[in-house]
């Protein structure tokens, strides 16, 4: 991993680094990504602005280091967009001096296993620049073999609300990241900003977190907005709602569903997914249950586009499929090999979450979590239309 100073500029702090993930085999990706969409069918039911560096891993997904506690021990934290808790623990102990436990008890299910612990208070830093003096975060009572030490909560409020085991604390959730931030007086909109971009030939991966408000300099033209969505399922996590043409034709109608930072891949509902195979003449891999295509048929794609809010959000062709450079490390298979990134959601996910929208849209555009407004942009960025997979 590498890193640059600390840069101050405007009354907000950056910190840019990249990191050369490790890449596991697409066993392990689709695992993650089946065991994820189940959790959130499960759970579901039930001033300034200050930037972060991210970096990703394709079988974990972005994480973000921070310091906590005196002496200060560096945690690596996944960027979790499901829930709004922020936890440490799962892979290095906690220990400081300056902590403080508050007895409450939580416990949170996620893709990678559970969570679960006493809630502690200490002080927690980004940078030198960024540092939140009373932050409010779980420490696992037992380790995980996974390959991150927790989790960077960003998810909307309430969305913690089922963690907490103590209702003594105002309305039974833990404050987040942006809440103490605001608190604290260090920004000013409960509004997080995220840019990820699409993995290259040598692996090298960048992305930034933006607490505050969003980075104008990451983007390209407007950044439009949606109403974030009402239904039971999709209003717990990052919901809005939507429709996707594939070309001139409707595949899926105005639906609810979920904006993740987690999911790797694409889920549709199974009538759209149907449409969609259909008309693009992929046949499900039986190794990995991607739909494969032939060089013919990928040159015969149309775009994908998403109308969301009052804008049309495209992912082109090459949007479409999984990077081919990375075919002989993750699948296994010939590098000429091509795979679409679209998959189908279980067959009993219901009717109020009917799709998740994960990094193969995400990294193709900035995203911003506006809980102040109760809403989530999306813009393009220079990597929209990017022909590297």
């Amino acid at each position: 991993m590498t890193g640059s100073p600390v840069e101050v500029r405007n009354s907000f702090v950056t910190l840019p680094m990249t990191r050369r993930p490790t890449f596991s085999n697409v066993t392990d990706i689709l695992q993650h990504d089946e065991t994820r969409v189940a959790t959130f069918m499960e759970y579901s039911t039930h001033g300034r602005r200050a930037d972060v560096p991210l970096q990703y891993t394709m079988d974990v997904g972005y994480t973000v280091s921070v310091n906590i506690g005196s002496p200060p021990i560096t945690y690596n934290l996944l960027v979790e967009s499901s829930n709004s808790m922020t936890w440490i623990g799962a892979r290095s102990p906690y220990g400081s001096l300056t902590s403080l436990t508050t007895g409450y008890s939580a416990a949170v299910d996620y893709n990678f296993g559970t969570l679960q612990g006493t809630v502690f208070q200490d002080v927690l830093s980004f940078t030198d620049g960024l540092t939140i003096n009373a932050m409010l975060f779980g420490v696992a009572s037992t380790p995980l073999n996974i390959g991150f030490d927790g989790t960077l909560g960003i998810g909307p409020r309430g969305s913690s609300r089922s963690a907490i085991q103590n209702e003594n604390i105002q309305g039974g959730t833990i404050p987040s990241v942006t809440d103490l931030l605001i608190w604290q007086g260090t920004i000013r909109q409960s509004v997080v900003g995220i840019l990820f971009k699409p993995i290259v030939a040598d692996f090298v991966n960048e992305g930034e977190l933006n607490f505050g408000g969003a980075d104008p300099t990451k983007y390209i033209g407007n950044l439009k907005y949606a109403r974030m969505a009402t239904t039971a399922r999709s209003s717990l996590h990052w919901g809005i709602n939507q429709r996707i043409y594939y070309g001139n034709v409707e595949i899926m109608p105005r639906t609810a569903g979920v904006v993740d930072c987690g999911a790797t891949f694409l889920y549709i509902g199974s009538v759209a997914y149907e449409r969609y195979r259909a008309a693009t003449g992929g046949i499900v891999n039986a190794a990995n249950g991607l739909l494969q295509i032939s060089d013919q048929q990928y040159n015969l794609l149309f775009p994908l586009d998403f109308y969301i809010g009052v804008r049309i959000y495209t992912l082109s062709p090459n949007a479409q499929i999984w990077p081919r450079s990375l075919n002989h490390i993750v699948f296994g298979v010939d590098h000429d090999d091509i795979f679409l990134v679209i998959k189908t959601l279980p067959a009993n996910s219901g009717t109020e979450c009917n799709f998740i929208i994960g990094y193969v849209f995400l990294q193709r555009f900035y995203t911003v979590f506006d809980a102040h407004r109760s809403r989530v942009g999306f813009a393009e960025t220079e990597h929209t239309y990017d022909d590297t997979n």
